[in-house]
């Protein structure tokens, strides 16, 4: 298989009140509706903690929840960045039900190999 090469777009929140149904919920059925209305957004996965347990000693990352956005590569993500629908989201984080949460914003070139 060759290699296929993405932009992925990482929101990670950090520090969400417990517990965060509400905000699972409403980022599930209102915010991402709005994320795949951007034009070029291929992918939207949603990623929440679980318990696990690692037999090797690591360092927790404390994410409590992560929005991964995938695009075809630089140029459409510069376009999705830049709509109209991304405007409208970044309005609807007001409704999120965040508190004190930390927010940050990560763009990378991705791999895929599988």
């Amino acid at each position: 298989m060759t290699p296929e090469e993405l932009v992925t777009y990482f929101v990670r929140y950090r520090g969400l009140p417990q517990p965060q149904a509400s905000f699972e919920d409403y980022y599930r059925t209102r915010h991402s509706e709005i994320l795949l209305q951007m034009p070029g957004i291929r992918r939207l996965v949603l990623h929440a903690p679980t318990t696990w347990h690692d037999p090797f000693p690591v360092k927790p990352d404390g994410t409590d929840f992560l929005a991964e956005m995938t695009f075809a590569d630089a140029a459409a993500f510069k376009i999705a960045v830049e709509s109209r629908a991304r405007a409208i989201a970044r309005d609807d984080f007001a409704n999120l039900p965040i508190g004190v949460a930390a927010v940050t914003h990560q763009a990378m070139r991705s791999l895929r190999l599988r």
